[in-house]
């Protein structure tokens, strides 16, 4: 049978060719019909193509919830290239290595808040295999030799009709940590990632009628998906924001009139929280606010009670992987919903809990979550061994422990793995600790997550000095704040003598968990 032909950027084309001048983007004090969006996508995939950029090459993006992000995005996926999302808060050291184990040939970065291009210069020029830097930037002043400005890069050429990509050709490599601690590289196939947001638009009930808030980073699997994805498919108006705050989302919500709003739990409890939530107009926020959606942890019931209570909305839980596109479970609208419940599988989707064997388990059983169908990645760029292991018995593995009742909800107990999720992002303890074991004075390191009332897990470190050596815990927390990522360098280090371990050598982390 011949895969069908299908490109995600068919998004954003259908889209264009459907709503034309409706606006598609809002970003700051700017907006952008579809038809914007379109021709400047158009203009970046020439620009491509001129240079020399062919399918299936990979290019690198880094950059905010801004207008860039969508052009690039599409403009990329539209000559059948591979988007290679970069967090924006990685530092020079991770930069390098997503662009050396992705093969990127070209990295869009754009400038921080403070108008820096270095983080991303640096790490570029370290790595001989990426040909182009192009440097989204606001002052062409900044521009180094070697640098090309993004303005002068785009093509004059609006007009582009995307390729005919295989449902099964790589459109997107999600990077995402494993337990050997280098991150590894998920391949979603065009297929992957239009069926999933397809599902979406019905399982949101989404329509051209609909004004998202997206505060979800978009170089992450749920912003991408849930809201670029699916409501770019359902001609939906996306407000960006480029980071999350309360005050100018509830803005937003109220200037707006935000239909949709997806986020971490975090996002809802800030919201919550806000101390002057009387600042707004609540009534006008909850005529127009019809629907959350949350994902990315779970949800505290009392949590959900009390935000629903106030803002006079539905929210459905959701829960996925990079691997599952993300989203493979979904608490349907139209059914009834259950407290702690991540809800059903999605349409297309299969999940069963399954014993150490593979075997399924009796209703009720905790075992793991295990997952297959439309939405499942291909496998982990260049690393067979952890695609091997991550499929077993024609399943993916998800590494999640849950159970299911008799009537196929499901609900999270617990990760099988030593993973913490802090804010909606996935941390994994043994990268930290690879980058905290090159502290000079540090002879040994057990990062543990901690339950913490605002992110839900925060990242604490247990460290044991060289003999003969001092260094103070602040001290510590700031070597690791210039090599780590902002989101997930230890919040708390504590200094021991020793860590607990097994009769083999193994650290035991479950006995600092309790500590």
């Amino acid at each position: 049978m011949t895969p069908r032909k299908v490109n995600i950027s068919y998004a954003l084309e259908n889209s264009t060719t459907i709503f034309g001048r409706k606006t598609a983007i809002v970003s700051g004090n700017k907006t952008f019909t579809y038809e914007d969006v379109n021709r400047m996508a158009s203009r970046i995939a020439n620009g491509l193509l001129e240079t020399g950029i062919a399918k299936g090459d990979k290019v690198a993006l880094s950059c905010p919830n801004n207008e860039y992000f969508p052009a690039i995005y599409f403009g990329i996926l539209k000559i059948g290239a591979v988007v290679v999302p970069l967090n924006i808060l990685l530092k020079k050291q991770e930069i390098e290595y997503h662009l050396r184990h992705s093969d990127a040939k070209i990295l869009f970065f754009h400038e921080d808040r403070e108008g820096n291009i270095s983080e991303g210069w640096n790490a570029y020029q370290n790595v001989e295999t990426c040909e182009r830097f192009i440097a989204i930037c606001s002052d062409a002043s900044k521009i180094k030799q070697g640098m090309t400005w993004f303005e002068d890069f785009i093509s004059d050429e609006d007009r582009f009709i995307s390729a005919p990509t295989s449902q099964e050709d790589t459109a997107v490599i999600l990077y995402t940590s494993g337990t050997t601690g280098r991150p590894k590289g998920a391949e979603l196939t065009h297929g992957n990632l239009f069926d999933n947001a397809m599902a979406l638009v019905g399982l949101m009930q989404l329509t051209s009628r609909d004004v998202q808030a997206v505060a979800l980073p978009l170089f992450h699997s749920f912003g991408q998906t849930v809201q670029l994805n699916a409501g770019f498919f359902a001609g939906c108006k996306l407000v960006l924001l480029s980071r999350f705050s309360a005050e100018e989302t509830l803005s937003v919500f109220e200037r707006e009139g935000v239909t949709v709003f997806a986020g971490v739990p975090t996002m809802y409890w800030e919201l919550l929280h806000y101390p002057h939530l009387e600042k707004f107009d609540m009534d006008r926020i909850s005529i127009t606010m019809r629907l959350g959606v949350s994902g990315g942890a779970a949800m505290p019931v009392k949590l959900m009670e009390a935000f629903e209570k106030r803002f006079k909305m539905t929210i459905q839980e959701s829960y996925g992987l990079s691997e599952t596109s993300p989203v493979a479970c979904f608490s349907r609208i139209d059914i009834p919903r259950k407290a702690g419940s991540i809800g059903v599988a999605v349409p297309g989707s299969e999940m069963i809990i399954a014993d150490e064997n593979g075997n399924p388990c009796q209703i009720g059983e905790i075992g793991e979550i295990l997952i297959r169908g439309h939405h499942i990645f291909k496998g982990y760029y260049k690393n067979p061994e952890a695609t091997k292991e991550a499929f077993q018995g024609g399943w993916f593995h998800s590494g999640d422990l849950g159970r299911m009742d008799r009537q196929g909800y499901f609900y999270v107990v617990d990760r099988k793995k030593d993973m913490i999720i802090r804010g909606g992002y996935n941390i994994y303890p043994r990268e930290i600790e690879e980058v905290m074991m090159r502290h000079p004075r540090i002879s040994l390191v057990a990062v543990v997550g901690e339950k913490d009332e605002k992110y839900g897990e925060e990242v604490v470190a247990y460290v044991v000095l060289k003999e003969g050596k001092r260094v103070s815990e602040k001290e510590i927390m700031e070597w690791c704040k210039s090599r780590i990522a902002s989101y997930k360098y230890p919040r708390k280090i504590i200094i021991v003598e020793s860590l607990p371990k097994t009769a083999t050598g193994k650290i035991k982390k479950r006995d600092l968990r309790k500590k």
